[in-house]
């Protein structure tokens, strides 16, 4: 399965609309909150199957999706309720409690692929409203029987444009916390 992995796009969506036909054999788009709407949106306009949630800036949709893959199943939340700016304990944590093999996150507006105890961690961060000083950003995992790839494609890299990101998961934590 090939999955698109995109979040945070706050009502924009061409970037999207611009790197999607650049992409092939996408069996499915992961919108991981803030804007429940635009996920609806892209499944009418792109006619391809959509899982969403919603975000800290929705007030419809659901908290989390689980993604059945052929590797294991896949948590699919925004990240706020599990304070992904601090770490990424208690998403693990649900994500294990749900059986899960891995987990699609956003909230942070910063790319991440990491692995903690067996479970993926992937944040797109955001095209259209970046964090991390890039030109945005998007996920794309795949899964088969024995595996799980996922990476990050920056949209200058696709488009051109400005290139790589500074900073990091820290440097996002000290400048974006939710301070509440």
């Amino acid at each position: 399965m090939k999955i698109l992995v995109i979040g945070d796009t706050h009502g924009k969506l061409n970037k999207v609309r611009d790197i999607w036909p650049k992409l092939t054999d996408i069996d499915l788009i992961a919108h991981t909150g803030d804007h429940f709407s635009d996920a609806q949106k892209l499944a009418e306009e792109l006619h391809v199957q959509v899982a969403a949630v919603r975000g800290n800036c929705d007030s419809t949709g659901p908290d989390q999706e689980i993604i059945e893959t052929e590797y294991g199943k896949i948590l699919l939340v925004h990240g706020h309720r599990e304070h992904v700016y601090y770490d990424l304990s208690t998403l693990k944590y649900r994500a294990m409690e749900a059986g899960c093999c891995a987990a699609l996150f956003g909230h942070t507006h910063c790319s991440l692929i990491t692995e903690d105890e067996g479970i993926w961690f992937v944040n797109p961060g955001s095209l259209t409203l970046p964090r991390d000083e890039s030109s945005g950003s998007y996920a794309i995992v795949r899964t088969a029987d024995e595996s799980f790839d996922a990476s990050i494609v920056y949209y200058s890299t696709v488009m051109g444009g400005k290139k790589t990101p500074s900073g990091g998961f820290v440097r996002s934590i000290l400048n974006y916390s939710d301070r509440f």
